[in-house]
């Protein structure tokens, strides 16, 4: 199913949606050169988490995936499978897993996850809180598989 229509505050509506990683890039990625930009830091760190070997999926949220023209950065949450361990990624692959690199190196606010690490809530409701911004508003999210 394609990726729905923005709703009139220029958000995807309520819910985690589901695409593949070229949809993404070529609904959100590739109208801007500022997009273009901001989708080619998703696709390296895609890449590298992929890498591992043990990415389950990767949550997209923030102004990335809304109607703004130029946005910021992208804002990921990495779901990672749970026999992963981030002291086991050497050079570039280990940048994702560590917020503040991943910030100076991709210009993006990267989270990451293994489901074990949950003792409260599930991983659906997890992800799910993922679509509350700051303000306590809602807006819909976007969950590439690996």
């Amino acid at each position: 199913m394609p990726l729905p229509h923005f709703n009139n505050a220029g958000d995807l509506p309520l819910g985690v949606h589901q695409a593949s990683l070229d949809e993404v890039i070529e609904r959100f990625g590739s109208h801007t050169p500022r997009r273009r930009e901001v989708a080619a830091r998703l696709l390296r760190i895609f890449t590298l988490a992929r890498a591992t070997g043990k990415l389950d999926s990767m949550v997209i949220f923030g102004s990335f995936i809304t109607a703004k023209l130029a946005p910021n950065d992208v804002d990921i949450l990495l779901v990672m499978r749970d026999d992963f361990n981030w002291n086991t990624c050497a050079g570039e692959e280990r940048m994702p897993f560590h917020h503040s690199q991943a910030a100076a190196e991709f210009g993006a606010s990267v989270f990451w996850i293994r489901p074990s690490m949950l003792i409260l809530e599930t991983l659906d409701e997890f992800v799910s809180h993922w679509q509350i911004k700051r303000g306590g508003a809602r807006r819909g999210i976007v969950e590439v598989k690996a």
